[in-house]
């Protein structure tokens, strides 16, 4: 009997020797799982961003942009897929079925899918916009008819901070029109008010000597593209008339150069004694 229950004894000792050097053996494993996951999204990432160093130092204006946001993607993308190809070799490890969970996740796809389509379209229209090059980090957009500077492009949302400072998420899927003031060029748009019993010419006059002050100024003309162009009489009222012009910038300087231009009109105007209506 002694030499019986002896016998149990040591069968109970091992099999519980036994089953901690499995654990140890799989908390080893999952370790190693890690780190080579960690060591994957690090190599990873460090080529992405040596391809991103070696193409932008090639590239030029806003195709650096461009650049730094499907870099900024890449890395997100691979590191999602990584993270979920090391879950699902962990839970292998401690024996668990991938393939249930597959399943499973298939089928709930679908239900969620039906229920998630707003997700599903942000997604999808992130990557269409993204991949037509319709929006950059920096660039000054208007998108449901919020206006700002594009502070990050996801595959799910646009952040923006307005002149306020006041940051909107935008979900990719209410994106119907972009309107990019930050691309290549731009025109600065201006519209005086004379009165009616002034010269036309010698207001075009002074706006067109504003306009050449304005390209002299060391401070203003890398930003000025090309001379003012007048298009001329807008819009007629009752005792005044209205004159359009534009001027060529670049772009994101649309606004500091009217405000500029508006400025020197005044000063120009009162010294030529043009009233102003």
């Amino acid at each position: 009997m002694k030499k019986s229950t002896t016998l149990l004894l040591q069968k109970n000792n091992l099999d519980y020797l036994i089953d901690w050097v499995d654990f140890i053996f799989i908390a080893i494993e999952v370790t190693l799982v890690i780190l080579v996951a960690w060591l994957f999204i690090r190599i990873i990432r460090r080529i992405i961003s040596s391809i991103e160093n070696r193409v932008a130092s090639r590239a030029t204006g806003d195709d650096v942009k461009r650049i730094q946001t499907i870099s900024r993607v890449l890395r997100y993308i691979t590191t999602v897929i990584i993270v979920a190809l090391t879950v699902m070799s962990i839970l292998a490890g401690f024996g668990v079925s991938v393939a249930p969970f597959l399943a499973t996740a298939g089928v709930a796809g679908l239900a969620v899918g039906f229920g998630a389509q707003s997700l599903v379209k942000d997604y999808f229209t992130g990557f269409v916009m993204l991949i037509e090059d319709q929006i950059r980090q920096g660039d000054i957009v208007e998108i449901a008819g919020k206006i700002g500077t594009v502070e990050e492009v996801t595959l799910r949302y646009i952040r923006l901070r307005d002149y306020e400072g006041v940051v909107h998420f935008v979900p990719n899927s209410v994106i119907t029109v972009v309107t990019n003031r930050t691309r290549s060029y731009a025109y600065s748009v201006i519209d005086i008010n004379v009165s009616c019993k002034e010269s036309i010419d010698l207001v075009n006059q002074v706006l067109k000597q504003a306009a050449t002050e304005m390209r002299q100024d060391p401070d203003l003309k890398d930003q000025i593209l090309e001379d003012l162009e007048i298009a001329g009489i807008e819009n007629f009222a009752n005792s005044s008339i209205t004159i359009r012009s534009r001027i060529m910038v670049v772009a994101k300087y649309q606004d500091s150069i009217r405000r500029a231009f508006q400025a020197r009109i005044k000063v120009a105007f009162e010294r030529e004694n043009i009233a102003i209506h």
